[in-house]
């Protein structure tokens, strides 16, 4: 059986309130958790209208003191944003009041503007420290050594599992490079996605945690109870990605049924790749759909996402789409 897990904004969507999106949250982190999803992850945006998971480490804690099994980690937290300490410590806290539900998964990207990004204020320079941060972390989260001088705590020795996402051959050069599993964001943008698996794969070094490497494959899914039914929840996401690339990002629009007649074909095209590595419809188109990415990329694990206006098709599309992993994995099992 693969692993499936959500990844969740928090969308906000119009008509709504970051209150209600941030308590949507938690009522399909337990949704998730009783349909057997493994993980529920948040990623950290900034300045965005309609996305309430900016401080992600605080929406997490939310998310797990509703829920009772079900992982709960970042995918991701953008480390340029934060100084590394400050992140072992908040990803600390969380493990140690949740133990052995916690996972943090690391982004390059500021995952906003640069405005907003300056408005950050982590450095007043621009050398990419990435890959000494994420080893500082990492290190905040091991057995403390006796001479150490700066410990996070809480963090010290609640060795919380990192992941490097990314969407670019950077990260899968990187996870590689350090032993680390690698998820793909290939839910926004696919076009290195090959060739990043690939790399990954043929370049990784075995560490102690991590002997194999571990790939997770994010798709997006817009599920419902037919195909006409599940392109009219996916053109909430459409029009959020058009809105966003045109530099006016808002709420998640409500959903139209006839979203390609609204846009300019150069707009169509450009969500079309965008969204890509979808799967859209009814039940069985969706799980016909999931297999071919499953058979494609051979993932370790899968994590499905979906910006569904609507909150009860949201549980729905999610609900359809455990289903048909469930038979994806019985399938499988069966032929091997």
């Amino acid at each position: 059986m693969i692993p499936y897990s959500v990844l969740d904004l928090s969308p906000i969507p119009d008509g709504s309130t970051a209150a209600d999106a941030l308590a949507n949250s938690a009522d399909l982190a337990r949704h998730a958790e009783s349909l057997g999803y493994l993980r529920f992850w948040m990623a950290e945006h900034h300045n965005m209208p309609g996305i309430a998971s900016a401080a992600t480490a605080v929406a997490l804690g939310h998310v797990a003191s509703q829920t009772a099994t079900i992982r709960v980690g970042a995918g991701g937290v953008m480390l340029p944003n934060h100084a590394p300490l400050v992140i072992a410590e908040q990803f600390g806290t969380l493990a140690t009041l949740y133990p052995g539900r916690v996972d943090l998964g690391l982004g390059r990207a500021p995952g906003t503007d640069q405005p907003t990004a300056r408005a950050l204020r982590r450095s007043l320079d621009n050398s990419d420290n990435f890959p000494q941060d994420v080893v500082e972390l990492i290190t905040y989260f091991e057995d403390a050594e006796p001479s150490q001088k700066i410990r996070a705590v809480p963090g010290v020795g609640t060795h919380v599992p990192v992941w490097i996402l990314g969407s670019s051959l950077y990260g899968a050069q990187l996870a590689a490079h350090l032993g680390l599993p690698y998820a793909f964001a290939s839910h926004f943008a696919p076009g290195a996605l090959d060739q990043a698996v690939e790399i990954y794969r043929e370049t990784y070094r075995p560490s102690a945690r991590w002997p194999k490497p571990h790939f997770m494959l994010a798709i997006n899914v817009f599920a419902a109870a037919s195909d006409e039914e599940g392109r009219v929840l996916k053109s909430s996401m459409q029009q959020a990605f058009v809105n966003l690339r045109s530099g006016n990002p808002g709420p998640l629009p409500r959903p139209v049924p006839d979203f390609a007649a609204r846009v300019e074909p150069a707009a169509k095209a450009m969500v079309e790749q965008a969204l890509a590595v979808s799967a859209t419809g009814s039940p069985e188109t969706v799980r016909r759909e999931l297999a071919r990415f499953v058979e494609a990329y051979a993932p370790d694990e899968v994590i499905l996402t979906g910006q569904i206006h609507d909150h009860a098709a949201r549980k729905r599309s999610f609900e359809i789409a455990a289903q048909a992993m469930r038979e994806i994995g019985n399938t499988r099992d069966a032929a091997e």
